[in-house]
């Protein structure tokens, strides 16, 4: 009988903990994936990493398909190997990053011709290549290649792209499956796609689609994409009761704290999102107030703040960046000091943005966890 790779511990309304277990250990859900796109974290180190431990880490397919390249990257041992980090690490399909930053070319049912984004080197990826390449880099829980439509879209062709991806999906599936050299990559998870934009019928296609082909998990694609809150968390209050509830669900690159917590509460496990490390760069700082979290109040915001560290009120402020960090860095130096680093063009400054900021969205996610196993 295989192994069991996610087991849920508790569920309290529809908000579950559980444990994922991949080949490179287990993660207590829900949790969130720091980017580590191009296989760093932007400012930090290794060690910072370590530091904050965030469990699992997420790098995307495209770009290192780029750079260093397919056969690099397998020559140099994997990514893992590469960047010194040995917990699991999740890779996006590359297939968002093919529809947003390479020009298109073709789309067909093989596959997708792009032009770099970098060089205009054409490239084409077809799901058996995103699987191929996702396995040199050593990825240990997988994406299926889907295609991204931009929204708002006719339904024709939204319904179309649904089937596409469905059938990208399977041939994903069948491409992990078979022989690949190094045995010890049959071993890592492949989650299929829901798409289906706003359409209620087609998100329930889509994901009855992707239930009958069967996949180790299941991420939730297509949100966050410029539709409201309310658009959002409709299609979340649906969609989670069509996936199986004994694998995990993964919403992707979502997003400010509240809207987590209340994917949290329609029974979302898995997060990623730019904004932590985006808007550190930035100097927005991201910090919990006094306010209790709450897994009962509806879209509270009230439990964390947000501050723009090189506004001028800060000149002469002397507290602590984070009093309540477990860096040593953000409980010693000033917010003064920070406002001038940025201000100086400092790199120091966003290495310290992006500590408090992936501090606080780690943090946030043992709350949650904390709260759900009471």
């Amino acid at each position: 009988m295989p192994l069991q790779k996610f087991k849920i511990k508790t569920i309290k309304n529809k908000s579950r903990a559980g444990i994922l277990t991949t080949r490179k250990g287990k993660l207590k859900t829900p949790f969130f994936m720091p980017i580590a796109t191009k296989g760093a974290v932007k400012t930090l180190s290794i060690e910072d990493i370590r530091a904050l431990d965030p469990g699992i880490l997420l790098s995307n397919t495209y770009h290192l398909m780029l750079r260093p390249g397919e056969k690099e990257i397998e020559k140099l041992g994997g990514l893992h190997d590469l960047m010194k980090w040995d917990g699991p690490i999740l890779t996006d399909s590359g297939g968002f990053q093919v529809f947003s930053l390479g020009k298109i070319r073709k789309i067909s049912e093989e596959g997708v011709e792009f032009s770099s984004h970098i060089d205009g080197r054409k490239f084409r990826m077809t799901p058996e290549d995103s699987i191929r390449i996702q396995q040199a880099i050593g990825s240990d829980i997988m994406m299926v290649l889907d295609e991204c439509v931009e929204l708002p879209a006719e339904k024709a062709y939204l319904e179309q792209s649904v089937d596409l991806t469905t059938r990208w999906a399977g041939r994903c599936k069948n491409a992990k499956m078979q022989k690949f050299k190094n045995a010890k990559n049959r071993e890592s998870l492949l989650f299929g796609i829901v798409q289906g934009g706003l359409d209620r019928k087609l998100r329930k296609k889509s994901a009855n689609d992707l239930v009958g082909i069967g996949f180790d998990g299941y991420a939730i694609g297509g949100l966050s994409v410029g539709e409201s809150e309310d658009q959002m968390y409709k299609v979340l209050d649906y969609i989670c009761d069509e996936l199986p509830e004994d694998k995990p669900r993964y919403l992707m690159g979502v997003g400010y704290p509240h809207q987590i917590v209340e994917a949290v509460k329609r029974g979302v496990d898995m997060f990623d999102c730019v904004i932590p490390t985006r808007e550190a760069r930035h100097g927005r700082l991201y910090l919990f107030t006094k306010k209790k979290l709450s897994l009962k109040k509806s879209n509270d915001k009230s439990f964390y703040t947000t501050i723009n560290s090189k506004a001028a009120k800060f000149q002469f402020d002397l507290s602590p960046i984070n009093a309540d960090s477990k860096f040593e860095m953000l409980r010693t130096y000033s917010k003064a000091y920070l406002r001038h680093l940025f201000t100086t063009d400092e790199p120091l400054a966003q290495r310290l943005a992006t500590l408090n900021n992936l501090e606080f969205y780690l943090e946030l996610m043992k709350r949650i966890r904390k709260i759900i196993n009471k």
